[in-house]
This record gives structure tokens, C-alpha cells and sequence, in this order.
């Protein structure tokens, strides 16, 4: 996969739970979950947008781009 989702690293430094941020956001803990193993093929820019705000950093602190070998 080309795209890593560093979701867990951003929640490990802020010292937030995942149920705290799926509360905060206001999505299910399951779809919090899937995105943080990168199993969806998408983000509605709205819930990027407030696990931002949430976490206190930019898009590409949780996404990040690496080429396949």
C-alpha cells in the first residue's frame, strides 16, 4: 500500500485513547479502528478535518505517501 496511515503514532503522542477520539470526532470506534489499520479507501475530508483539530496536527502528520518497491 502506497498510503500509511500514522494514526496511532499522532495518538500515542498526544496521549489520547482511540474511544476518546472517536467520541470527539463523532465516528464509531469500529470505523476509527479500520482507519487506523488503513483498511478503508477513503477519509471525508469533515473527519480528517476534526481528528486534525482533535490531535492538534496536519493531514500529513496521520498520512503519509511511500513508494512501493
Amino acid at each position: 500500500m502506497a498510503i500509511v496511515v500514522n494514526l496511532d503514532v499522532m495518538l500515542a503522542k498526544r496521549k489520547i485513547r482511540g474511544k476518546e477520539l472517536a467520541t470527539a470526532v463523532g465516528i464509531t470506534e469500529q470505523n476509527l479502528s479500520l482507519l487506523r489499520t488503513g483498511k478503508v479507501k477513503g477519509v471525508r475530508f469533515a473527519t480528517l478535518e476534526l481528528i486534525c483539530k482533535v490531535l492538534d496536527c496536519q493531514p500529513g502528520d496521520i498520512l503519509e505517501y511511500v513508494e512501493d518497491e
